[in-house]
């Protein structure tokens, strides 16, 4: 459908390509929506009310466009029409992997199999590859005919066919008469939440709702929707890496040198490069045309140029996971990939700050193990090492309710730096600590659990409990302030009231030296955050 070219109408406080053309050309730029000033940006929201605008004056954009359609309609220059963007979507796939079409061909007309045959289950074939002449893998089944007579349908239905709607087997995988009961399905309702990425909108997703919305139609399920809450998570871009070719010499130049020449870049496989050195030898060999070229260095360096862009195999630039597997290992890779920023957020791939992840999780092995010496005991944990845990774990359950896994792992690098500090070895801190990382961390949890003496799984262990009464603060480190003005810190009980606070400043030498025998006109007191006096 062609959308339009923009040629006649122009919106350009609300619409950046149309608010750059106006710019450009020096054309009036008016506001239509209240909201931010659209003299240096547009304003894309669409939300807030309309203004400039005559007779829609005051109304949302909703309900101005409800309203322009009516005033058509009244001035019989157009009729309101409701539009849908449908097309027609191919079920049938021509590979093997996927639930079979339980349709056979009599006089090649399709017939449908029998809910009592039903299910209908694959058939083994040689290879999993089409026929020389093209039909689909599942022609290769030879022998594999309805009633030993007819032929089956030889594709396969799409992946979402099925993961529309399996998460309702789980509610009841053993039943044998329905997709569940009635009294699982209402046990256990739609599922709490979705994480996917942002193509899940237009693919799965679509999906999965459209077909529970049918099977709820249909009183098969007790629920429209399927899905209560969900979460994309962003894309992790690629770091490209681009070596510099000079067009007149042909020469191939380091980043640095190529900044007053003319030059054509050339992205290369990341795998080539490290902390923006190019392997040079591994660069000839990956590209025989970069074999025989001529190289200018930098202090006997190649330098690669980088950018963050969407990961391709265009640009190069694609990270592969069990590549850095086989260096750092799985839980460094999923302690990372978490660490980059907020779930939600595309964020820049960068190989360089793996580093930190390792050292950590080095760090949390030392507390268990230092020269294969075994270092934990079962001394009980002293007030202090228990407010470092359970700090933790009140910082932990947080997060991972607010699926902040960002600030998780940046907490458990805080907590073992913190445990390190005190030479805390103590089972009772470490073993609940253990749990806390393993859904992040579980192969390297794991192996330490089992070393700590457990004989099943730390996945079936209990969560541990934050419990408030061990961070409890005894003192407080108040700024005290004389007209406004902070001049020393006084470290007073936590509990203290106004009246005991101000008899001690009234007492306090450090307090009194600085009045130098002034009588205070007033002393503002804020328990447990400031202290000034105004004299």
């Amino acid at each position: 459908m062609e959308v339009g070219t923009g040629a006649v109408m122009g919106v350009p406080a609300h619409d950046a390509r149309d608010h750059r053309f106006a710019k450009h050309f020096q054309l009036p730029i008016i506001q239509v929506i209240d909201g931010p000033e659209v003299k240096d940006t547009a304003n894309e929201s669409k939300a807030g009310l309309l203004i400039n605008s005559d007779f829609l004056n005051g109304q949302t954009v909703q309900e101005a466009i409800q309203k322009v359609i009516s005033k058509i309609e009244m001035l019989g220059i157009g009729k309101r029409k409701l539009s849908f963007r449908l097309r027609d979507a191919a079920f049938g796939r021509q590979r093997y992997w996927g639930e079979p079409i339980p349709i056979y061909y009599k006089n090649d007309l399709p017939e449908p199999v029998s809910e009592t045959e039903l299910p209908l289950l694959l058939p083994e074939i040689d290879q999993f590859l089409p026929t020389e002449s093209g039909a689909p893998p599942l022609a290769r089944a030879l022998n594999w005919k309805y009633k030993n007579a007819y032929l089956y349908e030889t594709t396969t239905m799409p992946g979402w066919a099925g993961s529309s709607w399996y998460y309702l087997r789980y509610m009841d995988p053993h039943n044998t008469h329905q997709i569940a009961s009635k009294e699982a399905m209402k046990y256990w309702q739609s599922i709490d939440l979705y994480i996917g990425g942002s193509e899940h909108a237009t693919g799965h997703l679509l999906y999965v709702r459209f077909w529970s919305m049918v099977l709820f139609d249909l009183g098969v399920i007790p629920h429209a929707e399927p899905i209560q809450k969900l979460v994309n998570q962003g894309m992790i871009q690629g770091t490209s890496c681009m070596i510099h070719r000079d067009v007149q010499s042909q020469h191939i130049l380091s980043a640095g040198l190529a900044k007053n020449r003319k030059t054509s870049k050339i992205h290369i496989d990341v795998s080539l490069v490290e902390n923006q050195l190019v392997d040079i030898d591994a660069l000839k060999q990956w590209r025989p045309e970069f074999k025989d070229l001529e190289y200018e260095l930098e202090n006997g360096c190649l330098i690669a140029e980088q950018a963050v862009e969407k990961m391709s195999k265009r640009w190069h630039n694609v990270v592969n996971p069990d590549a850095i597997c086989e260096r750092y290992g799985a839980d460094t890779l999923r302690l990372y990939e978490m660490f980059l920023g907020p779930l939600e957020q595309s964020k820049p791939w960068n190989t360089t700050g793996i580093s930190g992840i390792t050292g950590f999780l080095k760090k949390l092995w030392r507390l268990f193990y230092q020269d294969n010496q075994f270092m934990v005991t079962q001394e009980p944990a002293t007030d202090s090492e228990l407010k470092i845990l359970h700090k933790c774990i009140k910082k932990i359950t947080e997060d991972y309710e607010r699926l902040s896994f960002n600030t998780s792992v940046s907490q458990f690098m805080i907590t073992v730096n913190e445990l390190h500090e005190i030479k805390c070895y103590k089972r009772p801190v470490l073993e609940p600590l253990l749990i806390l990382l393993s859904p992040m961390a579980p192969h390297v949890c794991e192996e330490l659990w089992f070393q700590l003496g457990h004989q099943s799984s730390i996945r079936f262990s209990t969560f541990p409990e934050f419990q408030a009464g061990y961070i409890k603060e005894d003192r407080f480190k108040y700024p005290v302030s004389i007209n406004g003005k902070v001049k020393l810190q006084l470290e007073l009980p936590y509990d203290w009231a106004v009246e005991h606070i101000e008899n001690h400043i009234k007492k306090e030498v450090s307090v009194q030296q600085l009045l130098q025998n002034k009588i205070p006109k007033r002393i503002i007191i804020v328990p447990r955050k400031i202290i000034n006096i105004v004299i």
